[in-house]
């Protein structure tokens, strides 16, 4: 990982402020055509909206109804190019539209969606579209309500279990590439002279060090955070996002298909998926106008979901709630009602000197990257073109398919040369260390791994983990602790006193 030193040499073609998916994604692009890259991220990589998705890699069924054709072609070419590029990540899904007390409007117009999402994915590797009778969808999804069932439409996307670790190695092949990449590095301040940006003031939020980075041209890929970073870098207050919550749940294992539902209470579309041996349910979509920082599920968000899935899936309210999961979609500004604002991204020059991305979705992240990296291109002189849709990620080649090969993909082996004490959890932190960025035990357990999914948050793994990462990074005792309030307080909020002790069978109001 860099210094700040390093990041103060003013070596740097571009500068790019956001370490989530878009923002890691300009990075490898730009660093593979020959482009000297930086890339700073307050937080830890992939941390924000990135790892508040839904874990989906689709086309989005529901913005056809927008007539968004030009997203969902978008959206399903990228499906398939992430299909090829990160196979250990990106997996086929197989999702189902149960009829449950459906007009035979509704499923008509099902019928007609879905031809038409087979046409905008001609190029697809999937299985197209089909439609089950009652007897075949119950026996796919037996916990699914017979009350009103009437068949089931069914067609593929994909999931990605783990957008974090999608995050990270295109931050991994952007370093492999030149690149300088630092996490926990905040923009204080911007120098514009000439009305253009020259410099920006970064400080380590840990150590609180500070440098001065400078490059040719900047990119402001900060997603829901872009108008507090665009009125900190010109001075001038900015209005140009309209800023959603979404909030996901988990739960016990009900589903064994991805559910695509409706709710009853508002008509809104949201997905029951299994995740890891659990249920994922999500997501909501609510204006949220404060710092995308502090988001978190609360108590009338939790209530709406599980209240929206009962009608389908009555045994919901007696399975234990693990967790919850906030996130805050980034959507340029526009009115209506939160669902009803396109997706549509745009890549604009909002300062001289800087490019920004305002909107756009996780599935989309490599095309939007490109078009951001184009135009950084242009204004360097840069010929090269792009490499991300053929090149594979760097865990991307062939990997056993269990075990640590379906996290790490053909990184896998790299593993053992890290083996120690603590065993398996121990060689994964270190590795975690030394090849991902890995600063504090959270990032190991939260968005390095999946140990974080288990019912228990990662508590079981979590001593082990933190002894190998107190050797590796010279933690006294004073630190180590930190360490585990910091982990505690994070699992705390993925836990939520929302979620924590709430009997079955209620909707309890605290």
């Amino acid at each position: 990982m860099p210094n700040l030193a390093e990041l103060s040499s003013g070596k740097f073609d571009v500068a790019i402020i956001g370490g989530g998916i878009i923002g890691a994604g300009i990075a490898r692009d730009l660093a593979l055509r020959g482009a000297r890259v930086a890339l700073v991220e307050k937080g830890d990589f992939g941390s924000g909206t990135t790892s508040g998705s839904t874990r989906l890699i689709h086309g989005g069924l529901r913005y056809l109804e927008m007539l968004d054709f030009g997203l969902v072609r978008m959206d399903l070419r990228e499906r398939e190019i992430l299909l090829r590029i990160a196979p250990h990540l990106v997996k086929p899904l197989e999702f189902r539209i149960p009829f449950v007390k459906q007009t035979a409007w509704f499923r008509a117009k099902m019928r007609v969606g879905l031809l038409l999402y087979d046409a905008l994915s001609y190029d697809r590797s999937l299985p197209g579209h089909r439609f089950l009778d009652t007897a075949e969808t119950l026996a796919g999804e037996p916990a699914l309500t017979r009350d009103g069932l009437n068949g089931a439409g069914s067609y593929f996307d994909a999931q990605v279990r783990m957008p974090e670790r999608l995050c990270l190695e295109n931050l991994i092949d952007a370093a492999a590439h030149g690149a300088s990449v630092r996490n926990y590095c905040e923009v204080r301040s911007a120098d514009l002279k000439s009305g253009g940006v020259q410099s920006l003031l970064v400080r380590d939020v840990d150590t609180g060090e500070e440098a001065e980075l400078r490059a040719k041209v900047f990119v402001n890929a900060t997603g829901a955070w872009f108008d507090r970073v665009q009125t900190a870098v010109s001075g001038t207050a900015s209005r140009r996002l309209r800023t959603t919550k979404g909030i996901h749940l988990t739960c016990g294992p009900m589903v064994n298909k991805a559910n695509v539902l409706f709710s009853p209470l508002d008509g809104r579309l949201f997905f029951v998926i299994p995740l890891l041996g659990k249920t994922w349910i999500g997501t909501t979509d609510t204006d949220f106008p404060g710092d995308p920082t502090g988001v978190q599920a609360e108590e009338a968000d939790i209530e709406y979901l599980l209240r929206s899935v009962e009608p389908f899936f009555p045994a919901v309210r007696s399975l234990p709630i693990y967790s919850t999961n906030a996130g805050v979609r980034a959507l340029v500004r526009q009115e209506g009602s939160e669902s009803s604002v396109s997706r549509v991204h745009r890549v604009e020059e909002t300062v001289p000197g800087m490019f920004s991305v305002l909107g756009g979705k996780i599935t989309g992240y490599r095309a939007i990257a490109e078009e951001a990296s184009d135009a950084v291109a242009r204004r360097l002189g840069i010929t090269a073109g792009c490499r991300t849709a053929s090149q594979a990620l760097p865990g991307g080649g062939a990997a056993p398919s269990n075990g640590l090969g379906a996290l790490y993909g053909s990184r896998a082996p790299e593993i053992a040369a890290f083996s120690g004490p603590c065993g398996d959890i121990g060689a994964q932190a270190r590795f975690a260390i030394h090849r991902e960025f890995c600063r504090n035990l959270d990032d190991f357990l939260l968005r390095r791994t999946e140990f974080a999914f288990a019912p228990d948050l990662g508590a079981a793994v979590a001593p082990d983990a933190l002894e190998a990462m107190a050797v590796e990074l010279g933690w006294n005792a004073a630190a180590q602790e930190t360490q585990w309030r910091r982990y505690q307080s994070a699992a705390g909020r993925a836990r939520s006193n929302a979620v924590a002790d709430r009997p079955p069978h209620t909707s309890q109001k605290q």
